[in-house]
């Protein structure tokens, strides 16, 4: 029987990778959270690993604004310790699926980018993230998988799509960024396909490397506040267009963030629909996003 260990068990993905793991009786599935796991100690990723096939590392620093005070915890969680657990899959043979972030590129493109395009991140949270990347390939070079998501929403923790509704019962009108592009992502689908990643990767059918799981299209976060508020019955025109410079934040964000999907076709995976079908998905599932847990 295949085992496999799902680390940061307790967030909004890695709640839905359980879920998704809990409908295979084929698979022994070890969820360590954080009080169970503290991945920056690199004895106790060595004893959690040993004896796993695949290892799927949910566990991360996500206050991407906090990254920029706390640079060097930020990247202990979302570098360092990335490194701890590909090392402990080296000494295993385990394959390691590391989930990354669109935060690795500068968001300055005009086109999707395609898996090997040059990385330059312009905050600390994807500074911090690329060691974690650069780790997984180094150690890892045949049995190593990043997968960079984005945008993403889910039933099981804080999103956008969750606070757009919550602030709909609050304000009149919401006044939403327009200039920024990406592709937003249901936690839930993204699991499903990390699972099929994994099957991939021990059946030798995956190469490793990096994949892009994101959803297909792009939007802004004023079009999916949009498209929200219309899936929950309410007057898409409550929300307003505006600008990044309106809403200062201490770590800045990409102004593009499309990502290209070539590598996750190449291996023949299934990709990830376009992002409204998913959203539409989303809020007919029996844990919609705006459900906050």
């Amino acid at each position: 029987m295949t085992r496999l260990l799902v680390t940061g068990a307790a967030g909004m993905l890695g709640r839905d990778l359980l879920d998704v793991l809990g409908g295979r009786p084929d698979l022994k599935v070890t969820a360590a959270t954080r009080a169970d796991l503290d991945i920056t100690d690199a004895t106790a990723v060595q004893a959690a690993v040993a004896g796993h096939d695949v290892v799927i590392n949910c566990a991360a620093w996500t206050d991407v604004d906090g990254a920029e005070t706390h640079e060097d915890a930020a990247t202990a969680v979302n570098g360092h310790a990335v490194a701890h657990l590909a090392r402990a899959c080296a000494d295993t043979g385990a394959r390691l699926i590391q989930v990354s972030t669109d935060y690795v590129f500068p968001g300055d493109a005009d086109h999707p980018y395609p898996e090997e395009a040059p990385t330059a991140p312009i905050n600390a949270y994807g500074r911090g993230k690329l060691v974690g990347e650069q780790a997984v390939t180094r150690l890892l070079p045949d049995t190593g998988y990043v997968v960079r998501t984005a945008w993403l929403y889910g039933a099981h923790g804080p999103n956008f799509v969750a606070t757009m509704l919550r602030l709909a019962e609050q304000r009149d009108h919401l006044d939403v960024v327009d200039d920024q592009q990406g592709q937003p992502t249901w936690s839930y689908a993204l699991a499903t396909r990390l699972v099929e990643l994994a099957d991939a990767a021990l059946a030798g059918r995956a190469p490793a490397g990096v994949y892009h799981g994101t959803c297909a299209g792009r939007t802004t976060w004023y079009g999916l506040a949009r498209a929200a508020f219309a899936l929950r019955g309410l007057d898409p025109d409550r929300i307003r267009p505006t600008t990044s410079d309106r809403f200062p934040r201490p770590a800045p964000r990409p102004a593009y963030s499309v990502l290209g999907h070539h590598r996750w076709t190449a291996a023949g995976l299934t990709p990830l629909p376009d992002w409204h079908d998913t959203l539409r998905a989303a809020f007919a599932s029996s844990a919609p996003p705006w459900k906050v847990s």
